[in-house]
């Protein structure tokens, strides 16, 4: 698949009429610091999220059509916020006000986890929440260019291990290896 166009249609904060709008999100969550606004800028082939050195920069949820068809939903990283313990409450919230609403449910919701680190105790929280909110969930083990063959190879089984029903996804925004296998696993219809 080619993105051919990606704009940034807003941010939010709280309920929206464009959670409603019946254009299929793709959303993506993960840790702080684990390369998510790398791998979203990375898969669309141009900088839509900000990215820095700083972890925790996405303070809103984030809305970008993606060749006027459908969202990328870049949700704010979980486990720290600039701002402290009251902005980091906020957004907890947010996160799952989203991830939890009534009506339109995102098509796919892919999980960012930092292959090298593996899964951490807010990741397997945020799986458990996804799977009870019966989401269709994509581990994407980020940053897979930093690992051997071997290392890869146990960073999956491990996500397989402990969440057997979700995708899991080998990607290196860097070298961009998975792309097409990522865009086409988020966007099927399942």
């Amino acid at each position: 698949m080619i993105i051919a166009s990606a704009t940034f249609v807003k941010g939010i904060t709280g309920p929206d009429p464009i959670l409603h709008d019946k254009i299929p999100q793709i959303a993506f969550v993960g840790r702080s610091n684990t390369g998510k606004s790398t791998l979203l800028n990375s898969l669309a082939g141009r900088t839509l999220a900000k990215t820095g050195k700083k972890q925790g920069k996405t303070t809103e949820i984030n809305f970008f059509k993606i060749n006027g068809a459908f969202y990328f939903v870049d949700l704010p990283g979980y486990g720290f916020a600039q701002g402290g313990k009251e902005t980091r409450e906020k957004i907890r919230t947010m996160i799952l006000e989203y991830l939890t609403k009534k009506g339109d449910k995102p098509r796919a919701i892919a999980l960012i986890v930092d292959s090298k680190v593996g899964l951490t105790d807010f990741d397997r929280d945020m799986l458990d929440i996804l799977s009870e909110e019966g989401h269709r969930i994509v581990v994407i083990l980020n940053k897979t260019d930093k690992l051997t063959q071997k290392e890869l190879a146990a960073a999956e089984a491990s996500v397989k291990t402990a969440f057997p029903a979700a995708a899991v996804l080998p990607y290196s925004s860097k070298t961009k290896k998975g792309t097409n296998l990522v865009l086409e696993t988020l966007l099927a219809r399942k």
